[in-house]
């Protein structure tokens, strides 16, 4: 952690504890509902494919925590207890429990390779590649048009496309939104990652190299430390570069008619893992 951060790191947590903000409650694959951690009812779900974390005030991170394993998957997650299959090529369609208006700032989305289980692995040891990224849209009109008023406007949900050439697998696939809103303050960087247990099937054969969670965010990166309402015409948004040949999905909010069953650590997707269901929930 840079020493400059530590002398106000207390007045930004006691802050981030007292905002509630928002986290994904439910990611939908091929018509399937599958849950997430609810950190409003954290015991309601024991077997979901989101990582629990210890966010219940609904909060986030910032620079404070880049250098911790905080940023990875949020503070104190762990291990989901189950994943969900989806072929490369598909669409994880996430949606999160609202948004407020005026957290602007990117979106953006990564893959990490689990090896044997996503259920077991040390986050510490996950490398993420990015996969998806939408920052500033329109900086016509300050405080500008951002991913996150796209997410606001699809009823709080995103979609993301799993590459197409990667190699089958398991994966942890982190979505994340960070807020700039107070990013003009030494610390003011808002960020919220959330963490999905997948198993990727296909015949790809890409394994890009990623970056240790620890290493995703620079404190100093001048994409963090700006004022959005002096209006900008760019933005360069944080992190490393999308890898080759991932495609940005048109949004939109199908609603899923069936809800999945989580696989666990020793099962295959060769067991059944949908039920119908006649209302279909959309956040």
């Amino acid at each position: 952690m840079h020493s400059r951060y530590t002398t106000i790191i207390a007045t930004f947590t006691c802050s981030s504890l007292v905002s509630a903000h928002s986290f994904v409650s439910n990611i939908n694959i091929n018509g399937l509902y599958y849950d997430g951690f609810r950190p409003t009812e954290p015991a309601a779900h024991p077997i979901s494919i989101g990582w629990s974390t210890t966010a219940f005030d609904q909060g986030y991170v910032n620079q404070t925590g880049y250098r911790t394993e905080e940023i990875i998957c949020h503070r104190g997650a762990k291990n989901a207890k189950g994943h969900a299959p989806i072929s490369a090529g598909g669409i994880v369609h996430v949606q999160w429990n609202g948004w407020p208006e005026s957290h602007k700032g990117p979106v953006m989305d990564y893959l990490a390779s689990c090896g044997e289980s996503c259920e077991t692995i040390d986050k510490n040891a996950l490398q993420f590649f990015k996969i998806n990224q939408v920052g500033l849209v329109d900086g016509s009109k300050a405080p500008g048009l951002w991913g996150s008023d796209q997410l606001i406007a699809n009823n709080n949900s995103w979609m993301v496309e799993i590459p197409r050439n990667i190699r089958p697998g398991f994966y942890v696939m982190r979505t994340e939104i960070i807020a700039l809103h107070n990013a003009s303050h030494e610390i003011g960087a808002q960020n919220y990652p959330q963490c999905i247990n997948l198993q990727i099937n296909g015949d790809g054969t890409e394994l890009p190299q990623g970056v240790l969670g620890k290493e995703l965010y620079d404190p100093e990166d001048p994409s963090l430390h700006l004022d959005i309402s002096d209006g900008m015409s760019t933005y360069k948004i944080p992190g490393p570069t999308p890898i080759a040949g991932v495609e940005t999905v048109t949004l939109s909010h199908p609603l899923p008619t069936g809800s999945g069953t989580p696989l666990t650590e020793t099962e295959t997707t060769t067991r059944p893992t949908s039920t119908v269901i006649s209302d279909p929930v959309s956040g």
